[in-house]
């Protein structure tokens, strides 16, 4: 009995770390190109940049992350003195018993006062 129960003990412990290996990569590269979307956002209020240029941007961190959008998805919008950009994208994860697919928000707004 203690047996079994150790070894139910070292498949749950295992299962949790291949689980958390699978699933944390995701949620960091979000957050790196959160960071990403509001620096751009911050940065370029002040600047002449077009909305195509911050897209552009914006598309080659999301590629040098790996992450599963068009540039066709990357909202821009430039209102005088305002930024906001903003998409959707969902990272399929294939664990072991259970396949889940994350869905991801970033967006940031910056404006002048």
């Amino acid at each position: 009995m203690k047996a079994l129960r150790a070894i139910f003990g070292i498949v749950f412990i295992v299962a949790a770390l291949v689980a958390v290996w699978k699933l944390v990569p995701p949620y960091f590269n979000n957050y790196q190109l959160q960071d990403a979307i509001t620096d751009e956002a911050r940065m370029n209020t002040y600047t002449p940049k077009t909305a195509e240029q911050m897209r552009e941007t914006i598309f080659k961190k999301c590629q040098e992350l790996e992450i599963p959008v068009t540039r066709e998805q990357i909202n821009v919008q430039r209102d005088g003195q305002s930024v906001a950009i903003w998409f959707d994208y969902t990272v399929h994860v294939d664990l072991p018993v259970y396949p889940v697919d994350l869905k991801f928000q970033p967006s940031s707004k910056n404006k002048t006062y």
